[in-house]
């Protein structure tokens, strides 16, 4: 299994194992996606988005399509964070131009209706589709797994929808703690099988998205995202204990060193705000750094990008980083924006 071995060749494991290299690996989180026409003509294969995650021949050509077009040196899997509320049986749909929306669970008897475990059955499909892409992928080229943090999974579940600062799941911590904290126990636990399950299938290294840690304040954000991510990747060390981690904490600025100091992650994920000289000051001998290109530097291309894609290189530049975006791909994007980028980050900045 290649989470458990060294780094095979593959530039982004080095990386994390300890080695810095110039130019960085490169990746981009939700590189697989809509800015891509290829991308758009598969989706219309399947009927709704769950079915398209669910059906490994698609779900494996969208996780590989990105790879071919650019030679990234990482593919991330086509899948969603909402497949664990789903495979926990709560009511999950995309509603077209909406995004998700599910059944809330606000009361514990909508918590006793959550199965304990997660239903294996409906999440084989994911694990089917690491597996075609491992057979796929270039040997150099890494297999990223991930699961979206318990807080933020949390939000998705308790506001049954994406709203403004997620108050619904803020409210239920507050009034209704006990209640909360059994949430986001299950997840926690449901997401060490999950991650693990996606190692064994053949996943190099896992993400762990918190995406809406930024909405909470500090108290908080120590006790719904910063304890439940240690015990994370606890868990899955005690059955990987190789296990290769990135924790992306959307947001969480100078918390970032209490995260950091407290999870255990081999590398920490910078969202686009964070400053590159503090980063680099406060972590880059102890960790692996990526991130963090403005999604919108990259959608506007031209000079601001140039610009913005140089900074980055020379901030980083005998640390260990893989070159990401500081949050996911708009998909407006044009890919000619991104061969641009991809051509700077592979001359060094140079030109």
């Amino acid at each position: 299994m290649g989470s458990q071995t060294g780094a095979n060749g593959k530039p982004l494991l080095s990386v994390i194992d300890g080695k810095a290299r110039f130019p960085p690996p490169v990746w981009l989180m939700r590189q697989a996606g809509r800015y891509l026409p290829e991308y758009r003509a598969l989706r219309a294969k399947a009927s709704s988005f769950l079915d398209f995650c669910y059906t490994p021949a698609l779900a494996a050509e969208a996780t590989l399509q990105p790879v071919r077009r650019f030679g990234f040196d990482a593919a991330i899997l086509f899948s969603d964070i909402l497949v664990i509320p789903d495979a926990l049986g709560q009511k999950v749909d995309f509603a077209p131009g909406e995004g998700p929306r599910l059944d809330p669970v606000s009361t514990c008897d909508d918590f006793a209706r959550l199965k304990p475990q997660l239903d294996l059955s409906r999440l084989s499909p994911v694990l089917e589709t690491i597996a075609k892409v491992k057979g796929a992928l270039p040997r150099h080229v890494a297999l990223i797994g991930f699961c979206g943090a318990p807080w933020t999974v949390a939000c998705y579940m308790v506001g049954g929808q994406s709203v403004p600062d997620h108050n619904p799941a803020r409210l239920m911590a507050y009034r209704k703690p006990e209640l909360f904290r059994r949430l986001i126990d299950r997840l926690t636990e449901v997401s060490i099988d999950f991650l693990a399950w996606q190692l064994e299938a053949g996943a190099d290294l896992v993400q762990i998205f918190d995406t809406w840690a930024g909405v909470l304040p500090f108290a908080e954000f120590e006790r719904w995202c910063i304890a439940p991510a240690k015990a994370i990747v606890e868990g899955l060390r005690r059955r990987h204990p190789s296990a290769r981690v990135t924790g992306f904490s959307k947001g969480a600025g100078q918390a970032l060193t209490a995260y950091a100091r407290a999870t255990g992650v081999n590398t920490l994920g910078l969202d686009s705000g964070m400053d590159p000289g503090w980063v680099c000051e406060m972590f880059g001998s102890r960790f692996a750094l990526q991130g963090n290109l403005d999604p919108l530097a990259l959608l506007a291309g031209g000079a601001a990008l140039e610009r913005a894609v140089r900074a980055i290189l020379s901030s980083f530049r005998g640390k260990r980083h893989i070159f990401n975006l500081g949050h996911g791909i708009l998909p407006e994007t044009p890919p000619a924006h991104v061969e641009l980028m991809l051509d700077l980050i592979r001359r060094g900045g140079a030109g």
